[in-house]
């Protein structure tokens, strides 16, 4: 059976996660979906989002500390709830991976237009994800520090936004705890809309799981995975939270804030000036390109997987499950994904965020429910690491799921069609399983120990 080499440590797994998450790609383009929305508010659905992702990140270190697997969340879902809503989870992740890198791709135009206006923004990205593909087949310990530089530009720009907005804020830090304001900038900030730009606060902090990806490339995968996953959501909120406090703090005017096509670009211009934008915008397409990077490095390893779990003809198997023989990564697995998300970079950006918009809060529930069966069914007794305050973790994540999933079914633009893909591969999922896999026995959950 094909093996991945264990050549990663901590650091090195802590490094390609946040790279996927690419906490400047999160400021700079989800976040100002929540400050538009909630306007100065956004500061509490931040920090309100933090605690849930402090919920599930509970819930995925306990998980994945006892199935460390290159599979993922379909590879531990499996073996806790049964395989079944395994793959239907399969279905689902293996959707919404390889739609998301081209969704992240897509934004690589947009800032490199700042030095080459009218960029063609669609072939550029998929020259990215099929560059990024290239890169991944490379050795895991490069990857980790080739995207360890590149996080390390991105943070060094959230840290420039971050210092722009304290050193000289245009208003006490008391106003956005006690008087959040949103609209021209004086129409208070209710707790509903607030609630709502949450939903988009828990999709900026959203990858931290992604560690799970590497258990079996990285030493002492049980313990190491855990604490990545933990020190991954901990980075990623105070990278996050901090430069989106600073912009409320520091922008002259909310209402030119609120109201502007370029949130960021208003607020770097404003406060540093034409050339610090240009240079800023610049560090958060690297930090685009190097998430790309790490989503490949991470989906690659799904796929290597569903190959070794024989998920599919067993010619295709054979092909996926290769590992090079020289870097040990799964070579043509990488180099599919990177080819299979290039392909809907020309698709429109509403039926990417259709297709993707909430597959992944679907798998979460799937992970809450596994984090509270494995506990009363004995399979996840053999965890390194065990979540406190159990179950409050899983359950509270529970609800929250509960409430963006209401909130997307009211939404008939996208939401509401996204709800319907989402049950849509969910159900060619379990019919291809049901009418394909069980009825011959082939699909074996198989892992680096088995």
């Amino acid at each position: 059976m094909a093996t991945l080499r264990r050549r990663l440590k901590f650091v090195g797994t802590l490094l390609i996660t946040l790279s996927a998450i690419s906490p400047a790609s999160s400021v700079f383009i989800i976040a100002p979906g929540a400050i538009g929305t909630a306007g100065s508010g956004a500061f509490w659905s931040f920090l309100l989002a933090g605690i849930v992702g402090l919920f599930m990140a509970f819930v995925y270190a306990e998980l994945a500390s006892a199935y460390p697997l290159a599979g993922g969340e379909y590879a531990i879902i499996a073996r806790v709830l049964g395989r079944l809503p395994g793959f239907v989870a399969l279905g689902l992740m293996l959707v919404t991976q390889l739609l998301i890198i081209s969704v992240i791709a897509l934004g690589v135009g947009t800032y490199l237009s700042v030095l080459v206006p009218g960029l063609p923004g669609q072939p550029v990205a998929a020259v990215v994800c099929l560059a990024a593909a290239t890169v991944a087949v490379f050795d895991i310990r490069l990857n980790a520090w080739v995207t360890g530089v590149f996080l390390a530009i991105e943070l060094l720009a959230l840290g420039v936004v971050s210092w722009l907005g304290l050193a000289h804020p245009a208003r006490p830090f008391t106003e956005l705890l006690a008087h959040p304001v949103t609209g021209n900038g004086s129409v208070p900030a209710s707790v509903g809309v607030i609630a709502v730009a949450m939903a988009v606060a828990i999709f900026a902090y959203n990858g931290y799981g992604s560690a799970v990806y590497f258990g079996e490339e990285t030493r002492d995968a049980p313990r190491g995975i855990a604490r990545a996953i933990l020190w991954a959501l901990g980075i990623t909120v105070l990278a996050e939270l901090i430069p989106v406090t600073a912009v409320l703090l520091g922008s002259p005017d909310l209402g030119s804030l609120f109201g502007a096509g370029n949130m960021m670009s208003y607020f770097l211009t404003a406060r540093g000036g034409g050339a610090l934008d240009t240079a800023v915008s610049l560090a958060v397409a690297l930090a685009i390109i190097n998430a790309v990077l790490a989503i490949v490095l991470i989906s690659a390893r799904m796929v290597f997987s569903t190959a070794r779990d024989a998920a599919w003809p067993a010619r295709v198997n054979r092909g996926l499950s290769r590992i090079h023989p020289r870097f040990g990564t799964p070579w043509i697995a990488t180099i599919l994904t990177g080819a299979a998300s290039a392909i809907p970079c020309f698709l429109p950006p509403t039926v990417l965020l259709v297709v993707t918009g909430t597959s992944i809060v679907v798998v979460y529930a799937g992970l809450c429910l596994a984090a509270i069966v494995g506990r009363r069914n004995g399979s996840t007794a053999h965890a390194a690491y065990r979540m406190p305050w159990f179950p409050v973790a899983p359950v509270l994540a529970l609800a929250a799921l509960g409430y963006v999933l209401w909130q997307n079914a009211l939404d008939t633009a996208i939401g509401r069609p996204s709800l319907l893909v989402t049950v849509g591969i969910g159900v060619v999922a379990a019919a291809y399983y049901l009418g394909v896999l069980r009825r011959r026995g082939s699909w074996t959950l198989r892992g680096p120990t088995d």
